[in-house]
């Protein structure tokens, strides 16, 4: 705590001021991520909390540091930074500075244990949904990280879904359920410029490539191949 205190004395704001900063921020992260579908926050919105009255250098990162150590300890969620990731065709451009730094955002993930999550806080409403997204990454996954829009719909079909239905009885408008993904920065969509015209891509995203997704999603593809190796040679 006294390295705490120490390091939060460069400021040369109250710690009422302090703490008024860090409540802001945890406000935003918990209502944000649960008006907007769990889409990824932006670390410059949550700089420009700070940055609007104050402009020390370093107070967003130090607020920032702080609201996710609160966020952990009291409400049981870790604030996990990604960093966006750029579709493959764009991916030989070196970013500048700036826009590695515009790159980064946060989720917030439950650090309950799965079967205690499952069971006190799912919403049986958006369970669905959740299933409808490991699918199509999982797909996505399968075809090596990245797939044509004309092929990913081929494999959503399969599912017994169509880019047609407007009105799926728990899924809604399908066309807009894999839109979502993207928002949410599970896919990332692309349109690269060909020999035959434009084609529409889709490419796994940082939220997908995150690490316990990611093992997640390799984890459940490698069963689906091992299934398949096993029923051929059966």
């Amino acid at each position: 705590m006294a390295s705490s205190s120490m390091d939060f004395s460069q400021f040369g704001i109250s710690k009422e001021e302090k703490d008024k900063l860090v409540e802001e921020i945890i406000r935003y992260m918990l209502f944000k991520t649960h008006g907007h579908s769990g889409c990824p926050i932006k670390r410059d919105e949550l700089t420009h909390l700070v940055t609007k009255n104050y402009k020390q250098r370093n107070l967003p990162t130090f607020v920032i540091n702080e609201a996710k150590e609160k966020l952990s300890s009291i409400f049981g969620y870790e604030m996990r930074e990604l960093q966006r990731s750029l579709p493959s065709s764009k991916t030989q451009a070196l970013p500048s500075q700036q826009s590695v730094a515009d790159a980064k955002s946060y989720v917030l993930i439950s650090q309950l244990p799965s079967d205690v999550y499952e069971k006190y806080v799912v919403d049986v409403n958006t369970a669905h949904f959740s299933g409808f997204t490991f699918a199509v990454v999982s797909v996505v996954c399968l075809a090596g990280g990245k797939m044509s829009e004309e092929s990913l719909w081929s494999q959503i079909k399969k599912m017994g879904l169509s880019a047609d239905d407007k009105s799926h009885a728990v899924l809604g408008n399908i066309q807009h359920a894999l839109e979502l993904l993207v928002q949410q920065r599970y896919l990332q969509k692309n349109k690269v410029s060909g020999p035959e015209g434009n084609i529409v891509y889709y490419e796994l995203a940082e939220r997908a490539l995150d690490g316990p997704i990611s093992d997640k999603i390799k984890e459940y593809t490698s069963q689906i191949v091992r299934d398949n190796i096993s029923t051929a040679a059966a």
